[in-house]
């Protein structure tokens, strides 16, 4: 196994040229191959493997979410996935990779200058990699969300091609870009609304101005009035077990100043991880309480905590986030990270991908009342933050939602690596994109596979599942 210490090494003299020498090794049309190999390793190991690092009691939790829907067990089989794509041939050309860019993990939220902008924001498991991974995650995701809401098959595959097209000629149009462009793109919400405008039903705008009004809500104080409740006269936040459990409860007899001394001392360590002038700002808030908060799909059963501070002279309150970092699930197969701290691993990959970041962001470590050390990574709870309804998608809002997150993910691909080798490699035609029409079906076939064999697993009594939480 080999240590990635950069997303992309040596330039070529032309990368375009280096990008098309690539197709020698592995063609276009060879990346929409998916056959499942005969020693390919049993899904449910690997979910297992995953189960042995996670907190029991909600390991049921999660089985229960990933069992509502072959797309809600696809979000949480980033592992699984990741085991398929490395053991295939790639491009070997490189970038930061999000490692898990399924179509739940797009959305907006508000950047430092407080605009709504459209990008990726999960990267739990970035790694650099190769840049089809990626792609193949992201499309294979269409074609699965198209099947759960039962659009037909020319309505998913317009969806999935549309995705890997919209990739292909950002990719392009990034390639003949300067560094400077490419560094300061990105997608203000201003921009999804003229495309909702022209290609959608009055119904779908609504949809999309209410979504966008929610988020533009999505915030500290909103968290306050939803997390929180007067305990003996003090703003606490609410217990509502599992999915929200207070950091008295689980430290049992522990004396509360003595729990706060600790959680000052972590912040005060997280600081450190700011630049100076977001150090200072975050500085300006005390601790008030802390609380173990159940989040998304696939994290489900790691150690995500929220922190609610208040501003020292404003009282304004700041929910943090403080979400657990293990190793990439792609690591066995693109090698190492060259970060040993894998909430920086997390922090820097998402710096790099993304096009304006959230100004709290860094890490710490910790020691659990078990005694085990782990990796964090802090970011703000909510902060403007949504996602796409996809339950509520027609087939025209979809294939918009396609075209932004291929622009989106090709934008973050060429912010870390070889731009023009990528547009070298993927050509001026349409063989990629069909090419990843054809995976994305294949796979989706073996996701539902999958599915089944969870579900097989649960009634024969070899899962503990709680649904509904």
């Amino acid at each position: 196994m080999t240590t990635r210490d950069a997303p992309a090494g040596e330039k070529a003299v032309d990368g375009f040229e280096a990008g098309r020498a690539a197709r020698k090794s592995v063609p276009r049309s060879s990346q929409g191959v998916w056959e499942a190999p005969g020693d390919r390793e049993d899904p449910l190991a690997i979910l297992a493997a995953q189960d042995e690092t996670r907190v029991e009691e909600l390991v049921p939790v999660r089985y229960g979410r990933m069992l509502a829907s072959p797309f809600t067990f696809y979000r949480g089989a980033a592992a699984i996935m990741g085991n398929d794509l490395g053991g295939m041939p790639h491009s070997g050309i490189e970038v930061q990779l999000c490692g898990d860019a399924h179509l739940s993990n797009f959305g907006v939220f508000q950047a430092p200058d407080r605009k709504l902008v459209f990008d990726i924001n999960d990267f739990d498991e970035t790694l650099p990699g190769p840049f089809e991974w990626d792609v193949k995650r992201m499309v294979a995701s269409f074609e699965i969300g198209g099947r759960d809401r039962e659009f037909d098959t020319p309505e998913r595959r317009a969806c999935t091609l549309t995705a890997a097209r919209a990739y292909r000629e950002a990719i392009r149009g990034f390639a003949e870009a300067g560094e400077l462009d490419v560094w300061y793109a990105r997608l203000p919400v201003e921009e999804i609304g003229n495309l909702v405008q022209s290609k959608v039903t009055k119904e779908d705008r609504r949809r999309f101005e209410k979504a966008l009004e929610k988020a533009r809500n999505k915030d500290s104080i909103r968290a306050l009035s939803k997390l929180t409740e007067e305990r003996e006269g003090e703003l606490r936040i609410a217990s509502r077990p599992p999915v929200l459990v207070p950091v008295r409860e689980i430290a049992g007899g522990a004396d509360e100043s003595q729990i706060e001394e600790v959680m000052r001392r972590l912040l005060s360590r997280y600081r450190e991880t700011l630049d100076g002038p977001e150090r200072r700002l975050a500085g300006r808030f005390t601790y008030i309480d802390a609380a173990h908060k159940v989040v998304g799909v696939g994290s489900v059963g790691t150690r995500a905590w929220i922190a609610l501070l208040r501003g020292e002279k404003s009282g304004e309150p700041l929910f943090l986030q403080v979400k657990e970092a293990s190793s990439s699930v792609l690591e066995p197969f693109a090698g190492k990270s060259r970060y040993k701290h894998h909430g920086k691993r997390v922090v820097m990959g998402q710096r790099l991908m993304q096009a304006a970041g959230d100004i709290f962001l860094g890490w710490l470590d910790a020691i659990g009342l078990d005694g085990v050390e782990r990796c964090f990574y802090v970011r703000q709870l909510w902060d403007g933050k949504g996602s796409a309804e996809i339950e509520s998608m027609s087939p025209d809002v979809m294939k918009g939602y396609a075209q932004l997150c291929g622009w989106t993910l090709a934008r973050a691909h060429a912010r870390s690596g070889d731009r023009q080798a990528i547009s070298g490699y993927l050509g001026g035609n349409d063989r990629f994109e069909r090419a990843m029409v054809e995976f994305a079906e294949s796979y989706a076939d073996q996701n539902e596979a999958d599915y089944a064999t969870l579900i097989a697993a649960e009634k024969a009594g070899k899962l503990t599942v709680l649904r509904g939480v």
